[in-house]
Order: structure tokens, then sequence, then C-alpha cells
């Protein structure tokens, strides 16, 4: 997968209704890369965004199966190993592996979604452009940004880029260096 790209345009919106009708226009103009950054979850922003990764759910659906298997192999190849034949009970019972089978599903299930949260996150990163802008600390306490990505070399993309900010009604518009 080839890392996203880090130069892009800045536009800050004063309110959260603004800023998400700046990404809804914004995916209506055909701009990839776009990303929005708020100081508190705003339920409509995902949605104009067009997230619909579930990926982590499978993950963990993975990650069960992987730990319900694994505890289950464990369990009856240390029986068949080592069988202990107590009152002509059966070597090989389930609903005795039924505990550790439960516990190691959900033990792999989470491990895989948490490992799989870093990874698709592209965590950690210690530094990213963002954070070179004076302006954008205050995504943590009252800002609203809007940020959208373009290609390097592309210049004429980068002046329609930032045309449609101004259009989209962003108070400021930085450019973000990567």
């Amino acid at each position: 997968m080839a890392e996203p790209s880090s130069r892009g345009l800045l536009g800050e919106y004063g309110t959260p209704e603004r800023l998400v009708a700046a990404v809804r226009g914004a995916r209506d103009a055909g701009m990839k890369g776009i990303n929005a950054f708020t100081p508190f979850p705003v339920d409509d922003v995902a949605e104009a965004l067009g997230l619909q990764d579930n990926r982590i759910p499978w993950l963990g659906l993975i990650g069960g199966v992987v730990g319900l298997v694994g505890a289950y192999a464990m369990q009856i190849a240390a029986n068949l190993d080592y069988p202990l034949n107590i009152g002509g009970r059966p070597l090989i019972t389930l609903q005795a592996f039924a505990l550790i089978g439960f516990e190691l599903t959900v033990l792999f299930s989470v491990s895989f979604m948490v490992f799989g949260l870093f990874v698709l996150n592209r965590l950690p990163r210690y530094n990213h452009p963002l954070f070179d802008i004076d302006r954008f600390e205050r995504a943590t306490r009252d800002g609203f940004f809007l940020f959208v990505a373009i290609d390097d070399e592309d210049e004429k993309a980068a002046q329609e880029a930032r045309a449609l900010l101004e259009r989209l009604g962003a108070k400021s518009i930085d450019e973000v260096r990567g």
C-alpha cells in the first residue's frame, strides 16, 4: 500500500456544520485524500467523508477463530501426547476444553483488533507535517479543519484545491508541505 501524500491544503472552518458542508462539497467536487479534524466527535463528518472501513471487525472475527482453533488444538494435542486414563473418561471431551477455548478466543480477537488498528492507521507516527502549522493546535480546542491532499508535482491541482476551499468558505487556508 502506498503511503498517502502529506502535502496538501488545510482549511479552517468556524463551525461543525460548515465543516460538514465543506467535506460534502469537496467529495462532490471529486477531491481525493480529504480528511477532517475536529475537537470533539461530529456525527455527520464520518458519513460525509464516506468512511465505510469495516476491516477491524473482520480482524476480530479472524482472531477469534484462530484463538478458538488454537485452544482446542493445543488441548487435544496435550491430551493425546500425555494420556491420563482416569475412571474410564474419554481423552478428548470438547466440553472440558470450552473454558480455555473461550479465553483464547477473546484474547486473540482483541489482540488482532488492537494490532490491526495500529497497522491500518500507520501508527506510531511521531510527527506529521500538519503539526508544523501553528493554527492546527486549535483542532484540539475549538478549530474545525479540512485537509485536502494534493500531488507534489501537480500545481494546477493545488490551485484548484485552493479555489475549492475558498469557495467552500474556509476562514483560512494553509499549505502543508510533507
